[in-house]
């Protein structure tokens, strides 16, 4: 088992491209379940909330990557 659980997130192998792509595709998607949510028909309300903390998790990655001088 690995020293740090966090390093085996899969978005740690993402390239600086891939993780903006990745970003921008999840916050499309954050966008339609909560107009989803508006009209009533989102299923799983949990879902945005799972979503949100994904895009978080990302933009913590990428700015540690800035801080260390690996990504942009």
């Amino acid at each position: 088992m690995p020293a740090n659980k966090k390093e085996t997130h899969p978005f740690h192998n993402l390239t600086d491209a891939e993780a903006r792509q990745k970003e921008q595709e999840m916050a499309e998607e954050l966008f339609r379940l909560r107009m989803r949510k508006s009209t009533g028909q989102l299923e799983n309300p949990m879902n945005i909330r799972l979503l949100r903390r994904d895009i978080a998790r990302l933009k913590t990655i990428q700015h540690a990557r800035v801080l260390r001088g690996t990504g942009e």
